[in-house]
């Protein structure tokens, strides 16, 4: 019985990944559509409207410290294990089973870009606290809803690999889900806000990487997105 109803509290994360893949299928088919002119015009676009979405949620943060400390300490941590080649090793041995020649670097950028996307942000953390303490899955399913219209545009643009990023999605959504008893006090609303900030800087370099502007190495810094959870206990 218990087991049921654990399994019922990730409702709002079934959710969350099923209009994923709807969306993400549907961009796909999309993306078949599109001459490489526009496509490439509907990227530089999406590039725009992603940079919007990171420079508004780093706002979210208060203290830059948190900010500095959290991306410093977190970057170095990723670097040290070099998250950035894992998941390019991951995103070849996809390739090999699955893709065209040369697909891959789309099918890394898709998968990294959605990720950070669908898991960054308050609605993320504090629809998934909801649905352990309350079982109350609104906020997930308003989230799941947001993400579903946008993996259409993202799956157009960058492949399947934005489809595959349900699995961090689910895993991420689903753990603090199935732990809210447990993470609930430290997810204070001081904590999400600034995990929510340093996660938006991360955003804010996929786009200007999707523009061609730089080469950053994203996923080396992504253990700066759960450092607040530390620093803002000394930094507040």
């Amino acid at each position: 019985m218990k087991f049921v109803e654990r399994f019922l509290t990730l409702t709002g994360s079934f959710v969350n990944v099923a209009l994923v893949l709807a969306g993400g299928s549907a961009g796909l088919l999309l993306k078949k559509g599109l001459p490489e002119r526009v496509a490439d015009a509907v990227m530089k676009g999406l590039a725009l409207c992603v940079m919007f979405i990171g420079i508004d949620g780093a706002l979210e943060g208060t203290n830059a410290l948190v900010a500095v400390v959290s991306m410093a300490v977190g970057t170095i941590l990723g670097s040290l294990v070099d998250l950035d080649k894992r998941i390019n090793c991951f995103a070849n041995k996809i390739e090999k089973k699955f893709t065209k020649n040369g697909e891959k670097a789309v099918f890394a950028e898709g998968f990294v870009a959605a990720t950070l996307l669908y898991c960054v942000g308050a609605m993320a953390i504090v629809g998934s606290l909801e649905s352990g303490i309350s079982s109350d899955h609104s906020t997930l399913i308003t989230k799941s809803v947001i993400d579903g219209v946008s993996s259409i545009v993202l799956a157009s643009t960058m492949g399947w690999g934005v489809l595959a990023s349900v699995v961090p999605l689910f895993i991420y959504q689903g753990s603090i889900t199935l732990l809210a008893g447990v993470v609930a006090p430290l997810l204070n609303d001081y904590t999400v806000a600034h995990m929510t900030c340093v996660g938006s800087l991360l955003i804010i370099a996929i786009s200007l990487n999707m523009l061609k502007i730089t080469n950053i190495k994203v996923m080396n810094s992504l253990p700066a997105v759960l450092l607040p959870i530390v620093v803002c206990i000394f930094l507040k």
